[in-house]
């Protein structure tokens, strides 16, 4: 399933317990469908995105993407062992585009996957492409849910944003999250920081130019039902950044680790999955 393999806790807000409570594990490098059936789906993430074959839709731009992010105060930075997670406090929204008319689709949290090398890291590729990371803005159908967990594998009730990262200049509204990870170099480790504003994370101004298709999670369980847009345009972060994330490990201070893991956390992202008989469409010529 991927060259690189290291074992990793399920994310504690899509944990799935044993009946004795204690959380499942699992790997970047077995086969998932074997413990989570959903990852055998027709209609998995990550995807190869083909320019070319991507279908322009301009029914995408009758009612504007319009997300309306709050500036969040007191926001908790995590490393859980699989990802940086930053969790949001603030009732920031998103509409329009290619979601459901007047439904509202709330932020629930940003994740990262990144690689251990430029060459690789970001979740879905372009033309075969990777970038060095992918960053993932969590959405829920806040209009029919009351949760997150509610939305999980519902028809309308998941929603997220990928935005792929290249290296150059310093990325300023990351740069509260990448000053922290420093205190956030085991497993376990979270901080707070006392701002983050997710309007920062969105490349384009006018939002118009992305693909937009229908896909699952990309971690277990790998529930379907998960509409993905991603941004056309690349956030830009600086080399020193990303290697802030590249210190980080993916165990518990202390841990005994299993021969030939250095317990380094990186290339956390899975591999591309078949298209099927999806289509991707594009807001742009």
């Amino acid at each position: 399933m991927s060259s690189h393999c290291y074992f990793l806790l399920l994310l504690p807000l899509l944990s799935i317990e044993r009946d004795n409570g204690t959380e499942l594990s699992w790997s970047y490098c077995v086969e998932w469908g074997l413990h989570f059936p959903a990852a055998n789906g027709e209609y998995q993430s990550p995807i190869n995105l083909n320019s070319r074959e991507a279908q322009y839709d301009p029914s995408l731009l009758d009612v504007s993407l319009s997300p309306n992010y709050l500036v969040c105060r007191e926001c908790e930075v995590i490393n859980d062992g699989h990802t940086v997670r930053i969790l949001l406090k603030s009732k920031s929204v998103v509409t329009g585009g290619p979601l459901p008319s007047d439904h509202e689709y709330e932020l629930h949290e940003v994740r990262f996957h990144w690689g251990k090398e430029n060459q690789r890291g970001s979740e879905h590729t372009v033309n075969f492409k990777a970038f060095p990371m992918e960053l993932h803005l969590i959405h829920w159908n806040s209009t029919l849910f009351n949760t997150l967990e509610d939305a999980l594998a519902k028809k309308n009730g998941v929603l997220i944003i990928a935005l792929f990262v290249q290296i150059g200049k310093e990325h300023l509204g990351l740069k509260a999250v990448t000053e922290v990870l420093q205190d956030l170099q085991y497993k376990g480790k979270s901080k707070t920081i006392p701002c983050f504003n997710p309007n920062t994370l969105l490349p384009d101004p006018l939002l118009r130019d992305y693909w937009v298709y229908e896909g699952s999670l990309t971690t277990p369980p790998c529930s379907e039902n998960v509409t993905w847009i991603l941004y056309r345009y690349p956030l830009t972060i600086s080399q020193l950044q990303i290697e802030e994330f590249r210190r980080l490990r993916s165990h518990v201070k202390g841990a005994e680790l299993p021969e030939g893991n250095d317990g380094m956390l990186g290339d956390n992202f899975r591999p591309t999955q078949p298209l099927s008989d999806r289509t991707v469409r594009a807001a742009f010529q």
